[in-house]
């Protein structure tokens, strides 16, 4: 055992308890009607993907806005889609269930029928760059900037930019300090918003740590959502990645 990896992963996993317990802490008012923290029901999933993939120190992070209602909603793993983290990852998990559940919005954990775009999209590009897991995450990371999921009454998924601007200053002080957390623990040189808003957030990040050298930048959402990465997925992701990692 290399106690050092051991250690890392223990903090790794010290870190996102703390942001669990931050989120926990905090209520919202309507539109919200529901919020599911996975990093406290699907925590099995989360501590597996930290514990599995989390050891020495990574070259890029990847960082995604919150988790989607068919992926890490699922299964605790950031952009979590079934197939991806079972078939690739190699991880299975015992799920629970958030206090109130939507129920346009079940959480079936690994028995969830359906696949989420985004993860198939994101771990299906690292599958045909890297190959195996094992080799993707001997250099690189992925992690969520909030853990949470917003629904309204009718189960509508609501993002961190509908909140009300107090709400997400309370969000944004939790989740910035862990990313910063991570970044210091995991040291990677490359940090890669998967969108504009993650991006932000890694700037601001690396903003508070100006002894260390950064190289910044931001590739395609996987989202269906997005009509350019409808249109432009794989291709213009593998390349956005090659000129960030100077690969081209």
């Amino acid at each position: 055992i290399c106690y050092a990896s051991v250690m890392q992963t223990d903090e790794l996993i010290s870190a996102a308890r703390q942001l669990s317990a931050d989120m926990n802490a905090l209520s919202f008012a309507p539109p919200v009607a529901y919020t599911y923290n996975p990093l406290e029901y699907a925590w099995e999933g989360h501590e597996t993907y930290i514990r599995r993939f989390g050891e020495g120190r990574k070259d890029v992070l990847y960082l995604g806005m919150n988790p989607g209602p068919f992926g890490m909603a699922q299964t605790g793993v950031p952009f979590g889609e079934i197939a991806a983290v079972t078939l690739w990852m190699g991880i299975t998990a015992s799920i629970g269930q958030p206090p109130a559940t939507h129920p346009k919005r079940p959480v079936q954990g690994f028995n969830c029928p359906r696949s989420e775009v985004s993860g198939r999209r994101l771990w299906g590009l690292f599958e045909e760059m890297y190959g195996s897991a094992e080799a993707f995450f001997a250099e690189s990371y992925v992690a969520n900037y909030c853990p949470l999921i917003w629904m309204s009454e009718s189960g509508a998924n609501i993002t961190p930019t509908q909140l009300p601007k107090e709400q997400v200053a309370r969000i944004d002080a939790a989740c910035q300090r862990h990313l910063v957390r991570l970044i210091e623990i995991l040291e990677p040189q490359y940090l890669i918003g998967v969108g504009g808003y993650a991006l932000k957030q890694m700037e601001i990040a690396a903003a508070t740590l100006p002894h260390r050298q950064f190289t910044l930048g931001t590739i395609l959402h996987p989202s269906p959502a997005s009509p350019a990465a409808n249109k432009f997925w794989p291709e213009k992701p593998l390349k956005q990645i090659k000129e960030i990692l100077g690969l081209e």
